[in-house]
C-alpha cells in the first residue's frame, strides 16, 4: 500500500510519533494530539484527505462492543450513589480489618470488590479515594503511603474481570472477551495478594494501626448485606462465560441490576443521585471514547505505511523467542503507559506488536495480558499516571510527594507480570479449566 507513497514507512513513522509527542509535551489532550498528528501526512500524500480522521473516527464508534464501556461506567457511579459501595467496604472491613494496616488492607480488598463490579480503575480511584485517604490520615497512616496504596489498588480493575481495556482488547484484536474475563482471575488475585503483603510489611515497620477482629455473627452480618452487591460480578462474566448475553449485554444486565439494588433493595439512590451518576459516566466516557476514535485513525495511519510490518522484520531479526518477546511486548507497553492513556495504547501499539507475538507463536490470550497488566503501571507512573493523579488531587498533594512510595508498591507487582511471560498457565489455566472452547 505504501509504494510510490510521498513518505516512506521510517518517515512516516519519525514524522507521527514526533508530532504526538510533541504535542503532548505541550499539554494537548492526548486525544487531540492523536488526530491531529495524522494530518500533516495526510495533506502531503496526495492519495489521502484529511477526511479520513473523521472517516475512521465514526467507522471505529461504530462498534456494539464498545457500548460496554459506557455501561460500566454507569454501573460503578450506580454503586456509589446507591449504597453498594458501603456494603462492599463493611464487608471488607469485617474480613481483613484486624490484620495489620487494616484500614489499608479493606483498601485493596475493597478495590478487589469494585474492580468486579465496574471494570474502571478511574472510578475506582476517584470514588474510593474519597473514603480511604482522608480516613487513613485520620487513623495516623502515613499521607504519601494513604495516597500510594490508594492509587495503585485502584488498577486491579483494569485486571480482574470484567475489564474496560479486556472489551477493548477484544474487540480490537479479535480475541474472546470471555477468555480475557477468565484469563484475568489468577493475576487479578496475585496483584491483590502482593498489595496486601506490601501493605503488611509498611504496616509493621511503621507501627500503623489494626481494628478489632469481627465477631462470627457481624461477619455473617456483613456478607448477608453484601450479597446482592457480589452478584454483579456473577451475573456479568457468568452471563457472557455461559453464553447467555454478549460482552455489552452484560454491561447492560450490570447497570439494570445495580439500578435496582440502589433504588428498590438499599433504596439509597433518589432522582438527584441518579441524575449524578449519569452526568459522571457521560463525563468519562466521552473522554474514553473519544480516545478510541482518534487512536483508530493513528492506527489507520501506522497500517497504511505499513510501519507494523517493519517493526516485525526488525525484531524478527533478533531471534528473542517466547519468552524474550513476551519481555519485549511488557517493556513496549510499560514505557507507552507512562505516556498515553490504555485504550488507544491497545489500538496503536497492541495492533503493531500483534504480528510479533503471532510469529513467536504466542498465545493471543497472553499477549493481551501482557500488555494489560503492563498498562496498569501507566495508571500510577508519571507523567500520564491518571490514576495517581486522581488520587493527588483528593489529597491536594503534588504527585512527586508521593512517588517513592508508589515506586516501592509496584516492584512486587512486576513479579507478577514477569510471572504472567515466564508461566503461560498463570493466565491460561482457568480459561482451559472453564471454558476450553475459548481458547480455540
Amino acid at each position: 500500500m505504501s509504494g510510490g507513497a510521498f513518505f516512506d514507512p521510517p518517515t512516516a513513522a519519525l514524522i507521527l510519533f514526533s508530532l504526538f509527542f510533541g504535542m503532548i509535551a505541550l499539554r494537548v489532550p492526548v486525544a487531540f494530539a492523536l488526530g491531529l498528528a495524522c494530518l500533516p501526512v495526510m495533506v502531503f500524500e496526495e492519495r489521502l484527505s484529511p477526511m479520513i480522521v473523521f472517516n475512521e473516527t465514526f467507522k471505529a464508534y461504530n462498534s456494539f462492543i464498545l457500548l460496554a464501556v459506557p455501561f460500566f461506567l454507569l454501573t460503578a457511579n450506580l454503586m456509589n450513589v446507591g449504597g453498594i459501595t458501603q456494603r462492599l467496604l463493611r464487608l471488607s472491613r469485617a474480613l481483613v480489618g484486624h490484620m495489620p494496616g487494616g484500614l489499608a488492607q479493606c483498601n485493596v480488598v475493597l478495590s478487589f470488590f469494585f474492580a468486579g463490579i465496574s471494570g474502571s480503575s478511574t472510578a475506582d480511584a476517584s470514588s474510593l479515594g474519597k473514603i480511604f485517604i482522608p480516613a487513613q490520615v485520620k487513623e495516623g497512616y502515613d499521607l504519601s503511603f494513604a495516597v500510594a496504596i490508594t492509587a495503585v489498588s485502584s488498577v486491579l480493575a483494569v485486571v480482574i474481570p470484567p475489564s474496560i481495556l479486556m472489551i477493548v482488547w477484544g474487540g480490537t484484536m479479535s480475541v474472546s472477551i470471555g477468555a480475557l474475563f477468565l484469563a484475568g482471575v489468577l493475576p487479578g488475585i496475585l496483584l491483590a495478594s502482593v498489595q496486601m503483603g506490601t501493605v503488611h510489611v509498611y504496616a509493621k515497620l511503621r507501627g500503623y494501626p489494626t481494628e478489632v477482629r469481627s465477631t462470627f455473627q457481624e461477619l455473617l452480618g456483613a456478607v448477608f448485606v453484601a450479597i446482592p452487591a457480589l452478584m454483579t460480578p456473577l451475573i456479568i462474566i457468568g452471563g457472557k462465560i455461559f453464553g447467555w448475553f454478549t460482552a455489552t449485554e452484560s454491561a447492560a444486565i450490570a447497570v439494570l441490576y445495580a439500578g435496582t439494588l440502589s433504588a428498590f433493595v438499599y433504596r439509597e439512590m433518589g432522582f438527584k443521585g441518579l441524575h449524578k451518576a449519569l452526568l459522571d459516566t457521560g463525563r468519562f466516557a466521552g473522554v474514553a471514547l473519544f480516545c478510541v476514535g482518534t487512536a483508530s485513525v493513528f492506527g489507520w495511519m501506522l497500517a497504511y505505511y505499513q510501519i507494523p510490518k517493519a517493526l516485525l522484520e526488525t525484531v524478527g531479526s533478533w531471534g528473542l523467542g517466547l519468552i524474550g518477546t513476551g519481555f519485549f511486548v511488557a517493556f513496549a507497553f510499560l514505557v507507552v503507559g507512562c505516556f498515553l492513556d490504555a485504550i488507544p495504547a491497545i489500538i496503536i501499539v497492541g495492533t503493531i506488536l500483534e504480528p510479533i507475538t503471532k510469529a513467536a507463536g504466542m498465545d493471543p490470550v497472553q499477549f493481551a495480558m501482557i500488555g494489560i497488566v503492563a498498562l496498569a503501571f501507566g495508571l500510577v507512573t508519571p507523567p500520564y499516571g491518571l490514576c495517581l493523579m486522581i488520587s493527588c488531587a483528593i489529597a491536594e498533594v503534588k504527585l512527586t510527594y508521593v512517588i517513592k512510595d508508589v515506586a516501592i508498591m509496584l516492584m512486587p507487582m512486576l513479579g507478577v507480570l514477569a510471572l504472567v511471560i515466564l508461566l503461560p498457565q498463570v493466565v491460561l489455566f482457568v480459561p482451559s479449566l472453564i471454558s476450553p472452547e475459548f481458547l480455540k
